[in-house]
């Protein structure tokens, strides 16, 4: 176990044998590493699903050097043209050489990611690439064309459950199972956050959720799926209705945080609609009924 401060680094996974979710996954991947071949794979899925701790475990158990950049934080062509290529062209000492770029969908596609699949072609001789993206329509075709392309699936919410349970007893902090029901719910399916919020709830030895903050997480969440499975409008006014939240301004904020997972085609138009329910938020009366009309909108732009 890693000495880290966070927990979501102390407990990430190392192996396989500790790997949580994706178990049609791992025959693949021990293939690969018994050959000792890795070839450029893209790994794309929602955000804390296991996309980077997969790739981490595949480097960690492959003899290679390799390089770890999060395309968020770099994403234009001085990257591809500078640290990729300077690190891809050197000498190394190791059979292989291995790029995990996380978050690739960030790299501009008129740009850094033609750059990038030259890139990958130059070298392939003896340095692979792994890619993870949220949104893998966004990774140009000719990138996905030379890669080996998985989907990575959320864990099942009792492995979470059964993980979160097993760290909080690792560190020592007593808890009670409805308590940590509702942490699990409220941040499922997203693993890292799920182990980010056990950690800044635990205070002196004790798991002390806010419970009313965890009931209005979990509605957020059920809202964003309905709207992603084009629910209909009547189910999500309800939804709305039942829940008794009233700060419209974090639904706002909500919908524009999340726009991408409503389809990259129409998000300029969502975006739009979501400004302007925004702006008359201020202006009218009845705040729910100016949501629900932009919510109507949005649903009708992506069904």
């Amino acid at each position: 176990m890693s000495s880290h401060g966070l927990w979501v680094e102390r407990y990430r996974p190392q192996d396989l044998s500790t790997y949580v979710g994706n178990e049609h996954l791992k025959s693949k991947v021990e293939r690969f590493l018994d050959d000792g071949n890795i070839p450029h794979l893209l790994l794309y899925g929602r955000a804390g699903g296991g996309k980077t701790t997969l790739a981490k475990i595949i480097v960690n158990n492959t003899e290679c050097d390799y390089l770890y950049i999060n395309a968020s934080d770099e994403r234009n062509i001085d990257l591809v043209r500078d640290k990729l290529k300077t690190f891809a062209s050197s000498v190394g000492f190791k059979p292989m050489k291995v790029v995990i770029l996380d978050e690739a969908d960030y790299l501009n596609v008129n740009s850094a990611q033609p750059a990038l699949r030259n890139l990958m072609e130059t070298f392939s001789a003896h340095c692979r690439f792994i890619l993870t993206c949220n949104y893998v329509e966004k990774i140009i075709d000719p990138i996905q064309s030379r890669c080996q392309t998985y989907k990575i699936v959320p864990p099942s919410k009792k492995e979470v459950a059964v993980h979160a349970k097993t760290i909080l007893e690792k560190e020592n902090i007593s808890f009670d199972l409805d308590d940590l029901a509702l942490v699990v719910t409220a941040g499922y399916p997203d693993l890292r956050k799920v182990i980010n919020e056990l950690q800044r709830m635990s205070i002196n030895g004790k798991l002390t959720v806010d419970k009313d903050g965890m009931i209005h997480n979990e509605f957020k969440l059920q809202f964003l799926d309905a709207i992603r499975n084009g629910e209909s409008i009547g189910t999500i006014r309800k939804m709305v209705a039942d829940s008794n939240f009233t700060e419209y301004t974090e639904l706002y904020r909500l919908l524009y945080d999340e726009v991408e997972s409503f389809g990259v085609e129409k998000m300029p138009e969502i975006i739009a609609d979501i400004s302007k329910g925004s702006y008359q938020d201020v202006l009218v009366v009845d705040k729910e009924i100016n949501f629900i009309a932009t919510v109507s909108n949005i649903l009708g732009r992506i069904q």
